[in-house]
C-alpha cells in the first residue's frame, strides 16, 4: 500500500488540491457569487417571501459557481480514474444539470412563490459539488465489478 501511495503522489496532491478549492469557494462564497439566498436560507425561512434579486447577476453567479464546481469534479474525477469514458460521461451529465436545474431555479422562483423548500434543494444541487460524492464511488464500484 505505501508503494502504491508512492506512486500516485502526483494524483493525490492533486487531489487534495482540488479539495481545498472546493473548501476556498465555500469560504468566500459571499465574495464571489452574488446570492442574496445566502442569507435567506439562513433564517428560518418557511414562511419569508423570496428576496428582492437581480435575475441576470443571479442567473450569472448560479452558473459561475457550478461552472468552478463541476470543473473541480471533473478534474478530481479524471485525475481519480483516468477514463476518457468516465470522463466524457461525467462531462455530459454536468452540462445536462446545469440546464435543468437553472430552468428549474427560476420556474420555481417565477411560477412558485410558496415552495421555499423546493427552491433550497434545486439551489443545494447548483452551487455544492454533490454530483461527485454520488459519482466516485459508483464509478469505482463500476470499475471494481468489471475487473471480475
Amino acid at each position: 500500500m505505501l508503494d502504491n501511495l508512492k506512486q500516485n503522489k502526483l494524483q493525490i496532491f492533486i487531489a487534495v488540491i482540488v479539495i481545498l478549492c472546493f473548501a476556498l469557494i465555500r469560504s468566500f462564497e459571499t465574495k464571489l457569487f452574488y446570492d442574496p439566498f445566502l442569507n435567506y436560507f439562513k433564517d428560518d425561512f418557511k414562511d419569508l417571501p423570496y428576496p428582492k434579486f437581480n435575475s441576470l447577476k443571479l442567473f450569472f453567479g448560479l452558473f459561475f459557481r457550478y461552472f468552478l464546481n463541476s470543473a473541480l469534479s471533473l478534474l478530481l474525477i479524471y485525475v481519480l480514474f483516468q477514463n476518457q469514458d468516465i470522463f466524457k460521461f461525467s462531462l455530459i451529465v454536468y452540462s445536462f444539470f446545469i440546464v435543468l436545474l437553472l430552468v428549474a431555479f427560476f420556474v420555481i422562483l417565477e411560477y412558485f412563490p410558496d415552495a421555499n423548500w423546493l427552491l433550497f434543494y434545486v439551489r443545494r444541487f447548483i452551487i455544492q459539488p454533490i454530483l461527485v460524492l454520488l459519482f466516485i464511488p459508483g464509478f469505482y464500484y463500476q470499475l471494481q465489478s468489471s475487473k471480475k
